[in-house]
């Protein structure tokens, strides 16, 4: 009796359906994220106080530090938000098709180095926003399909460098009033993240 349960019609269905679930929890997640920070840029146009100082990554103090995990939720205003807005969804998406386990892993990682290399190398200047995680999601993206070589993510990591291989130029010290430290060492986090997080040769892909 044949185990139509194998076959390579099952096997891709049993794939598809894995990657839908995944590109809908990813969705639902990046929704949830630029959800949580226009709240947040709202709350703060609309209050007297100045949450980007309160919570922003201030360079080579100690008190900065503080600042890591919640910078890349702060913005300087709604046109800063806007324009971290589409490719933090897209790049984050990316980031978080193969599963949101290593999606949040990824993301703790990118956070923590960015933030504390943007802390040694922007003394006495304020930093904010997501665009950190922008850099850092695009170095996952794209590295990750280096090192898992994973038919799927070798094709979405092309597509993502020809995409937005722009925005390295913002890893450059040329745009006054942009935190290319941050643009940086996200990337450098996401390129870190990816390596941390790569697939064993010896597993098995999901789809």
């Amino acid at each position: 009796m044949s185990d139509y349960s194998r076959s390579p019609f099952e096997s891709a269905k049993r794939g598809a359906g894995t990657l839908l679930s995944g590109a809908l929890s990813a969705l639902l997640v990046m929704v949830a994220v630029l959800g949580a920070m226009w709240i947040i840029e709202i709350f703060d146009y609309i209050t007297p106080g100045d949450m980007d100082r309160e919570y922003g990554i201030l360079g080579g103090h100690p008190a900065g530090l503080m600042g890591i995990f919640t910078a890349p939720f702060m913005h300087m205003g709604f046109g800063h938000l806007i324009a971290n807005s589409l490719p933090l969804l897209v790049l984050g998406f990316l980031a978080g098709l193969r599963g949101l386990g290593k999606f949040f892993a990824a993301s703790l990682l990118i956070i923590v180095i960015g933030g504390i290399g943007t802390w040694f190398t922007s003394s006495n200047v304020f930093t904010v926003g997501a665009s950190g995680l922008v850099f850092g999601y695009f170095g996952y993206v794209v590295a990750r399909g280096l090192f898992d070589r994973h038919l799927l993510d070798i094709v979405i990591g092309i597509g993502t460098a020809i995409a937005y291989w722009s925005i390295l130029a913002g890893v450059l010290p040329n745009q006054p009033g942009i935190s290319w430290q941050g643009h940086l060492f996200g990337l450098i986090g996401g390129v870190i993240a990816a390596w941390v997080l790569r697939r064993s040769p010896t597993a098995k892909p999901v789809y």
